[in-house]
């Protein structure tokens, strides 16, 4: 087989073409031919050694795929040889071939693409969770989507407008502005990439103020963080929720006495210990999820495709911020 390893701590032109030895599959594991790969965020960082989760070098980056089942170990059940399916892996994706626990592996319809599937799990999974079970947002209610571009972004602006909620999507350009309002956004705003002059963010809390209606947002869903997160809050109107989503622009710091006078909620979206620990919820929300994509309330937007051997330049597009909706890795 062939994987994308990371062989030591660094960028994406640190990844190595390498062909390696592929084991049959343990118990309870199952091995997938890879057809997609889909990259997310977290991609950029785990070959630096940056994320929570730094696994054993060598190893190949890719937390989820999309393929078919090619060799079943003892003890799975409900799987097959042939089936095509999608996984949550963590990493190991950007390869030919991978083993993976049975536990999880999910099959997908013959009607969904694997690049679409590929897609489906990470960013629509985060962003279903986070709006649903975190926010409990209601129809009627405002949403400001910070990153609304990115592939978490727009998972939420299409969950955020099933949901039945006026959606605002801030992102750093007009081309992204005009994808969002392509997926729905009912506003957009476009905001400065110096946003820590405090008079830029006054000037940020007022547009969303204003495009809110006047009383400012119900729900923020932060994908960006960074000098963005304070602004956003002080747009927040009265009991309202300040998603936690991602940090590409910096772990920021927010002053507290902001959820006394709003009377508002910090918190946390961790999808992937969600789906440890609450493991009935989370197959209640894919559930969900697969139902919206056989409706066409929602579709993967992919914008880029790359071969496997084109991974480190698939990954700099997400690193430099320029993807809009999502990229995958063709493997297949």
């Amino acid at each position: 087989m062939k994987a994308m390893l990371s062989v030591e701590p660094g960028g994406p032109d640190s990844l190595q073409l390498t062909e390696v030895d592929l084991p049959e599959p343990k118990k309870k594991h199952v091995q997938i031919r890879v057809h997609a790969a889909g990259l997310n965020f977290p991609d950029t960082l785990i070959i630096k050694d940056m994320y929570q989760m730094k696994p054993p070098r060598p190893f190949a980056p890719g937390g989820e795929i999309a393929g078919e089942i090619a060799a079943i170990g003892e003890g799975v059940e409900g799987l097959s040889v042939g089936d095509r399916v999608l996984a949550m892996t963590g990493f190991g994706g950007f390869a030919t071939h991978l083993n993976v626990e049975a536990a999880r592996v999910m099959k997908i319809p013959d009607a969904m693409p694997y690049d679409e599937a590929s897609c489906l799990v990470l960013t629509y999974g985060t962003s279903h969770h986070a709006l649903k079970n975190r926010a409990e947002i209601q129809p009627g209610e405002s949403l400001l989507i910070l990153g609304a571009a990115g592939g978490v972004g727009a998972a939420a602006i299409e969950l955020g407008k099933a949901a039945g909620a006026r959606v605002i999507a801030a992102v750093s350009s007009e081309e992204k502005a005009q994808f969002c309002r392509d997926l729905g956004a009912d506003e957009t705003l476009i905001y400065t990439r110096d946003m820590d002059d405090r008079a830029a963010q006054k000037a940020f809390s007022a547009q969303i103020k204003e495009l809110a209606g006047g009383e400012g947002v119900d729900v923020v869903y932060d994908a960006v963080g960074g000098a963005y997160a304070e602004p956003a809050v002080r747009a927040l109107a009265w009991k309202g929720r300040y998603l936690v989503v991602g940090f590409p622009a910096g772990i920021p710091s927010i002053p507290l006495n902001l959820t006394l006078l709003k009377g508002c909620q910090i918190v946390g979206v961790f999808w992937g210990a969600h789906t440890l620990r609450e493991p009935d919820m989370h197959a209640e929300n894919m559930a969900d999820l697969f139902r919206m994509y056989a409706d066409g309330q929602i579709k993967p937007r992919i914008s880029a495709r790359f071969p496997l051997e084109e991974a480190a330049e698939a990954l700099k597009l997400m690193e430099d911020r320029k993807v809009l909706g999502k990229v995958v890795l063709d493997v297949g």
